[in-house]
């Protein structure tokens, strides 16, 4: 059974960094697409980056420019560099992957980042 767990999340004051990890498992095929998504309270969820699995990026452009979407292949994990957090990034986190015969979500992380 496949299985993303995030990591990382946390409180953070606004300014401030925090990177986020999401690590795949229980799979014997290639991880595909591979990306970030956040929802706050009251809003729909909403994508926040997103990777192929041959590197090729693309950011919502709320973020572009501060956070930094990456991955490490070998080990089916994804990462989320987010730097000069602002309040409005508070929302959970929630990572994504593409694997043959499914699409794929972790159950959150929430990023809190205050004023």
């Amino acid at each position: 059974q496949v299985q993303l767990v995030e990591s990382g999340g946390g409180l953070v004051q606004a300014g401030g960094s925090l990177r986020l990890s999401c690590a795949a498992s229980g799979t014997i095929f290639p991880v595909n697409d591979m990306g970030w998504y956040r929802q706050a309270p009251g809003n729909q969820r909403e994508l926040v980056a997103h990777t192929t699995r041959g590197g090729s990026t693309n950011y919502a452009d709320s973020v572009k420019g501060r956070f930094t979407i990456s991955r490490d292949n070998a080990k089916n994990t994804v990462y989320l560099q987010m730097n000069s957090l602002k309040p409005e990034d508070t929302a959970v986190y929630y990572c994504n992957a593409g694997i043959i015969g499914g699409n794929y979500w972790g159950k959150g992380t929430l990023v809190t980042v205050s004023s």
